[in-house]
This record gives structure tokens, C-alpha cells and sequence, in this order.
């Protein structure tokens, strides 16, 4: 690993003066006399792109990363030049890029400092591999912090921390342990309450050092290819998230039933066993929606075969399972079986669609067929062939998702855990080694699958899960956190990653709830389960070699815990799929970490623990054994706690009473959260009636509902229902308004508001200017109205 010490030594190469500047629509150039050029492009007044060449060369501009659908635009681009600087601005940002060392330093246009170079790009020959090893330093400013990178096990602020980007299977990880699983190189910086980020896009290893050798500097540098990152403007970290995941990509909308609880094991086998697992999560009636079916499903190991023994009639047995409100999920791994009778690997053969060696023979490496191949992801041709591999999956088997594992592409009993790195790719048209690719080929074999997915499971939606992924992956696929670990510890970590990723723009993953490694007792089981239960994807799943790890798996108490929470996220999946649409939408974080939530409070800063499940429900999960309670940190504002209702105000710590059945859960003041009722799985209950559970503010406060049929693809055609509601509240007074927006007609004609915390008794209410008798509307004595749900204003008065 490059040290940051090493950047002065006599082997880094600077720029020189700028010789040349010349501009040419949204890109402006500066060379230097020693052949280095900037290209900086404005792609919008707060988005620019930093890239730099060496000996006047730049290498094909071609990225996995970016969406070819990213917003561009700005409103106007100025330069001025002085003696010493050149200056470029637009309506957000002033650029000043010094003349004789190319360094630059981007602000605001009332002149505060945004993000500086040190020594600026500079660069090193790497005489091993050809090419060179490029660089960066940044000053790092006054009580700066960073976050982002992904799934990165540490503190959810990186400042001191020095991490790098090599996706590695790593089973059983430990806290700080790098690298990990994925490529994200993304960060968010933010000082003087100013907020931005920088994506290094350049899939070779890349390495950050956010002031852990040299406090007041941040580097970031890379083994091989070019000097190219992408800057961010806030000042808000809200706008920086959005526009990496705008930059980046979102998914589709997934069916709501992936929003639901999935169970799975390594492994669950034979047929039998499968029904067992299903037969009693409807016996113990806890919902569940999904599921999975590990490497043990196929012959000897060989993707998309069945074992004909232990599943004797997959397509039967599926479609069984579907008949009770379970869907299969499947594994598939990249490594295909080297053995001439099997089909697959024999179409590959014959098509050369395997990575080779440097020198031309077929790359192999043991995997858990034993020797294997690895298919080139990279290739577009491959890519298509893999898809069509799916067919038989899920056009004649049924099977209704897929799952990619071992993506990074792991390969066992060698030091690397990967492919040689002289292991060549075709790289979309751009060939290189493995070097390049490696980071990126985990992305690239699950767009096949999402691709293959999609095609059979139409006119459905497509769900795809992955463990490797470079930045760009959302737009294929799910995510989770890789082989954890069922110890306390672990918990912490989970909770922290899945902010991470989201602050990442990967929102749609999770974690291996209660640890895959090892066995959690009753008690940590349970905590997983109350934390997991709002993270985007929900899962269980666990080692075959560590004992069971199903709901019922410790005793009645626990289990009765698990369904308590398990229905809670059934009863909000309207809740989860609305965070989801945003998300899409918006490029809003799904979880958000306090630090995005509340940016300008110092207290919010170094917060781990505390996140928020959307906008409005505030989440603490309980992390040591044998709390009755904890203390935890309440944002600025008025929240209501969700098991008393009491109502508190943040700003603080305080200490939350939370037994082994709960976990401290707020409810934003003036939030209207939408709740259905309990089914074991999506669809199994027609919606007669939707819940909206209103919780008072003094004051003004926005909610959000969004539904559609829940899968298909009507909604793109404006077959969605989307209401905003708009709650002001007085002493004496609650308004509620609705605006509607789209053409779907949902099951469900009423709406059921339960008001919390109303501070005074109902003497009158009127429906779209109708006074309403409080005979009719009121029941059980609570402060319940149903209305009907096309109701445009709700007055409720004292």
C-alpha cells in the first residue's frame, strides 16, 4: 500500500505550468508544459468532473458506473483570468485552477472554501504493471468529517480512518477489517456546515486516507488507470447524496413481496425440509414472503441444474410453495463447474466466453464445485448468453428470484481470494486485466442476471440480490452486508453499514439477520430482529454448520418477539414502499443516518447508533445484552414515542425504557404513517381499509402516501396512486389536506385516522367543509375517523 509519506518522495511526477487554456462548450482544458491535462467538465451548477491525463494521452472515457440517464444541464458557465489563477464559475460555484502547479480549489460564490488541493494530482510509474499509480490530496478542513464508502465496518464517521476499495469475500470480518465486499468509492465531506462529496470513478484498487496519516490532509489514489472524480455540491448532504445517486443510477420499483421478510439458510434441503420451513411459519402464523434456496439445490454444484434427488419436481414444488404466499429465491454463482458433460460450461467452452490467463489458457480457480470457470461479465456477448441461462430457472421451474453469491469473484485456497490478476477482460470493447476489472466484475455478472430476471419474470418485476458491487450497482440489484458474524458486535456493525450504503445511494439492502457465522442466543436473535425489520431488505439468513436460526429456533418468548416485529413490517410496507418510491424518485437515502438528518447540530456528527427509517419513524436499536432500556440521541424537533406516547423533545440524550420486547421507536411530530393491516404475506388480504396514524403537531408537517397494483408495470404508464397530505396543527385545531396525484383505483375506499396526542377533546369536525356528526364517526370512544379516502380537508376542532 502506498503510504501518504511516499507522495513526497522523488518517484511522484507534479504538473507544471499551464501552457495552453482553452474551453470548449462544457469543458474547459488546461496543459501543462509536461503534457498533464485537465479536462473539467460542468455537467450542472453544482456537479463538476475533474479528470487528468498524462503525456497529453487520456484513455477512452468508458465508465460502468455512471447511468446514461443522469441529469445534466446548468444555467450559465463565466471564466476570468488573472496573473496567477484561472477562475470558472456558475450559478453555484467559483473554480480557481492556479497556473504554475494546476492545483485547484473549489467555493461558494461568497468566497467560503468548499474543498482545496494539497499537492493536487500528481502521479507515479508503476514499473510492475506498466502505467501509472495516480494521486490526490485535499486539505482537510477545520473539523471536517467524512462519511459514505459503502459497507466499510467502522465508525459511521470516517475521520482518522484510512480504507481501501479491493471487493474481497471476507468471511467472518471483523470490526475495521478491509477490504470488504464492495467498490464504492463515494464520500461526503462536511465543515463549517457545509456539505460535499467526491466519486473517484476508476475501478482499479483505490485507497482513501481521510487524515490518518497527516491530520489536516485527505488523499485518495489509485492502482493503475486515470485521475477522474466527480465533485458534489450541497451545501446540504441531502443534495450531495442526491446527486451521486442521480449520477449513479436507481433501480425500478420492486414488487412490494421483496419488501416483505425472507428466510433462508445454507442450507435449506431436501424438499421435504423446504415444506417444513414453510408449514410452520403458517402454522405459527408469522408472515413471511420468501424463500431461499442456497448452493445445495443444484447437481453437484452446477448452476442452473437441480438436484433431481433432493427436488425431484422443482416446478411442482415451487409452485406449491406459491400456492401457500411464498416465493423461491435462488443462488447462482459465478463459477461454472469445469466438466465437458455439463451443458453449461460446455456452451462457454465452445463459445469462448471464459476469462483467460495472460498468455492464453482458461482461467480456473476452486470454487465449491472444485476447479472452475469463470465466465467474462465484461463481455456484452456474455452478458446476453448468461441472461438467456435463466429461462429454464424461471419460465420452466418457476422460480421467482435469484441471488448472486461468491460474486467478487471469490476463488478458495489461494492468498488473493480471487482471480490472477494477470486474468485478461474485454471490458465492454476496452480489454484489460484484472487489475481493472475485478472490482466491477461482480456488478457486471448480476446486470446479467437482473437482465435475464427481468425478461422471465415479466410482465412481473424483476428481483435480484448481489454481494459484490461497484458504485452503479442499485440499478440491478439489492444488497447485503456479507458473511457476518452473530455476536453483539456484529449487530452494531450491521446497523451502521446499512446507514452507510444508503448514505451510498445503495439503499435497497440489509444484513444476515442474527449472523451468519455462528449461533446467536435468544436474546441477540431477537435485537437483530427489531433493527432488521427497518432495514430496506429484510432478511434471515445463517450457516448450515452453526444450528437453526428460524423465528421459532430459541423459545416461545422470543418467538413471540419476532412475530410482534415481523407484523409490524407488514404493517408498514406501505410506509417502506413509499421511502422506496422517494428513493427512485428523489435519490433519498431509504435509512438516514442523524449526521444527514440534521446536518447543522455538532451533536449529530459522530452519532452510530440512532438512524431514521424514512422521514418521520426514528429508530434506536438496543446493541449490549440484558438492557432494560438505553440512552440514545433525539434529533432537534418533537417526536412521539411509539409505545407510550409520550411526546419529547429532541436535542438531547435521553434514556428510553426498552425491555427484550421492544426497542426505542419515535414517530416524527405531525407524521401520518400509513399502516395495513397484518397478513402472512403480501396479497393474502384484500385492503378493505388503510390506516393513517396521525400523530400531533404545533405546527406544519408533510407525509407522503405512494401505491400501485405492487408489481407490473402499470405505474409507469400513470397506474400509481400518490397522496400528499399536509397536517397543521393548532391549539384548538387540526387540519389535515390531501392532494392526489395519478390514475389507480386502490381496494380500499376508506381511510382510518387514528389521532395520537391530540391535546384537546373533539367538539366538531367538518369533511370537505361538511360538518360531520361525532356519532358516526367516532369509535370505541377513541379518537378514530374513518373518511373516506378521497377527502380533500379534514377539520377537527376543540
Amino acid at each position: 500500500m502506498i503510504t501518504n509519506t511516499e507522495l513526497e518522495y522523488k518517484g511522484n511526477l507534479y504538473p507544471k505550468q499551464v501552457v495552453d487554456f482553452r474551453k470548449d462548450t462544457d469543458k474547459f482544458y488546461f496543459t501543462t508544459e509536461n503534457g498533464v491535462i485537465l479536462e473539467l467538465t460542468i455537467l450542472r451548477n453544482s456537479v463538476l468532473r475533474f479528470r487528468y491525463a498524462t503525456d497529453h494521452v487520456f484513455e477512452p472515457d468508458f465508465s460502468y458506473a455512471i447511468s446514461p440517464n443522469h441529469s445534466r444541464g446548468f444555467d450559465e458557465i463565466r471564466k476570468e483570468e488573472t496573473d496567477t489563477d484561472y477562475l470558472i464559475y456558475t450559478s453555484k460555484l467559483k473554480v480557481t485552477v492556479d497556473k504554475a502547479s494546476l492545483r485547484v480549489q473549489i467555493s461558494d460564490l461568497e468566497g467560503r472554501v468548499i474543498n482545496e488541493d494539497e499537492l493536487g494530482f500528481h502521479w507515479e510509474e508503476n514499473y510492475e504493471f506498466g502505467g501509472n499509480t495516480v494521486k490526490m490530496s485535499k486539505v482537510a478542513q477545520a473539523a471536517e468529517s467524512f462519511y459514505g464508502m459503502g459497507d466499510k465496518a467502522t465508525h459511521n464517521n470516517l475521520k482518522g480512518k484510512r480504507i481501501q476499495n479491493w471487493v474481497t469475500d471476507q468471511y467472518a470480518y471483523s470490526k475495521d477489517q478491509e477490504p470488504l465486499y464492495k467498490a464504492i468509492p463515494f464520500y461526503v465531506g462536511l465543515h463549517n456546515n457545509i456539505a460535499y462529496g467526491v466519486f473517484f470513478d476508476n475501478s482499479f484498487s483505490t485507497h482513501f486516507d481521510f487524515s490518518h496519516e497527516r491530520r489536516n490532509i485527505t488523499s485518495f489514489w489509485a492502482d493503475g488507470g486515470e485521475m477522474n472524480y466527480y465533485f458534489f455540491y450541497g451545501p446540504e448532504m441531502r443534495r450531495v447524496v442526491s446527486a451521486y445517486t442521480d449520477l449513479t443510477g436507481t433501480p425500478e420499483l420492486p414488487p412490494l413481496w421483496a419488501l416483505g421478510f425472507h428466510q433462508s439458510k445454507w442450507s435449506y434441503y431436501p424438499e421435504s425440509r423446504v415444506k417444513e420451513i414453510a408449514t410452520t411459519f403458517r402454522k405459527l402464523r408469522i408472515p413471511c414472503d420468501a424463500i431461499y434456496l442456497d448452493i445445495d439445490y443444484m447437481d453437484g454444484f452446477r448452476c442452473f441444474t437441480w438436484d433431481r434427488e433432493r427436488f425431484p419436481d422443482p416446478k411442482r414444488m415451487i409452485s406449491e410453495l406459491e400456492e401457500d404466499g411464498f416465493k423461491t429465491v435462488v443462488m447462482i454463482d459465478p463459477g461454472i463447474k469445469v466438466d465437458r458433460n455439463y451443458w453449461v460450461y460446455r456452451e462457454a467452452l465452445e463459445k469462448d466466453y471464459f476469462c483467460k490467463r495472460a498468455d492464453g489458457p482458461i482461467m480456473q480457480g476452486k470454487v465449491w464445485p472444485g476447479p472452475c470457470s469463470f465466465p467474462d461479465f465484461t463481455n456484452p456477448e456474455v452478458r446476453e448468453w448468461w441472461a438467456e441461462l435463466y429461462k429454464g430457472l424461471i419460465q420452466e421451474s418457476g422460480v421467482h428470484a435469484v441471488w448472486n453469491d461468491m460474486n467478487e469473484p471469490a476463488v478458495m485456497e489461494v492468498p488473493s481470494k480471487t482471480a490472477p490478476l494477470d486474468t485478461r477482460h474485454d471490458y465492454d470493447g476496452h480489454p484489460c486485466s484484472h487489475r481493472k476489472a475485478h472490482n466491477i466484475y461482480g456488478m457486471q455478472m448480476v446486470r446479467a442476471t437482473y437482465h435475464g430476471v427481468k425478461k422471465y419474470v415479466f410482465p412481473k418485476r424483476p428481483f435480484v440480490i448481489t454481494r459484490a458491487a461497484y458504485a452503479g450497482t442499485q440499478r440491478y440489484s439489492s444488497t447485503w452486508t456479507g458473511d457476518n458474524v452473530a455476536t453483539w458486535e456484529h449487530l452494531w456493525l450491521a446497523n451502521i453499514q446499512v446507514q452507510r450504503l444508503c448514505m451510498s445511494g445503495m439503499s435497497f439492502a440489509g444484513s444476515d439477520i442474527g449472523g451468519f457465522a455462528e449461533q446467536p442466543n435468544g436474546e441477540l436473535f431477537a435485537r437483530w430482529i427489531q433493527m432488521g425489520i427497518f432495514h430496506p431488505f429484510c432478511r434471515v439468513h445463517s450457516s448450515g454448520d452453526h444450528g437453526d436460526q428460524e423465528p421459532w429456533s430459541f423459545d416461545e418468548e422470543v418467538t413471540g418477539i419476532v412475530r410482534k416485529f415481523i407484523e409490524l413490517r407488514y404493517q408498514l410496507l406501505p410506509y417502506f414502499y413509499t421511502m422506496f418510491w422517494k428513493y427512485i424518485r428523489e435519490g433519498v437515502p431509504m435509512l438516514k443516518s442523524l449526521v444527514y438528518y440534521d446536518q447543522e447540530d455538532h451533536q449529530t456528527h459522530f452519532r452510530t447508533d440512532e438512524f431514521l427509517c424514512g422521514d418521520q419513524i426514528l429508530v434506536c436499536p438496543i446493541q449490549e445484552p440484558n438492557a432494560q432500556g438505553r440512552r440514545m440521541y433525539i434529533p432537534r424537533g418533537k417526536w412521539h414515542n411509539y409505545w407510550t406516547g409520550e411526546v419529547v423533545d429532541g436535542g438531547m440524550e435521553k434514556w428510553v425504557v426498552a425491555d427484550i420486547d421492544k426497542i426505542p421507536i419515535f414517530i416524527k411530530a405531525g407524521a401520518m404513517i400509513p399502516k395495513y393491516p397484518v397478513q402472512q404475506y403480501v396479497g393474502e388480504v384484500k385492503m378493505e381499509q388503510l390506516t393513517l396514524n396521525t400523530y400531533f403537531l404545533l405546527g406544519t408537517e408533510q407525509s407522503t402516501l405512494y401505491e400501485d397494483a405492487q408489481d407490473g408495470y402499470d405505474y409507469k404508464k400513470g397506474e400509481y396512486s400518490l397522496r400528499n397530505f399536509k397536517l397543521t396543527g393548532k391549539e384548538k385545531e387540526l387540519i389535515i389536506q390531501q392532494y392526489k396525484d395519478g390514475t389507480y383505483i386502490t381496494p380500499y375506499s376508506t381511510f382510518r385516522v387514528n389521532l395520537i396526542g391530540l391535546p384537546f377533546r373533539i367538539r366538531k369536525i367538518q369533511v370537505d367543509n361538511e360538518p360531520v356528526n361525532l356519532n358516526d364517526v367516532r369509535l370505541n370512544g377513541e379518537n378514530t375517523i374513518e373518511v373516506d379516502k378521497n377527502f380533500t380537508s379534514l377539520v377537527i376542532r376543540g
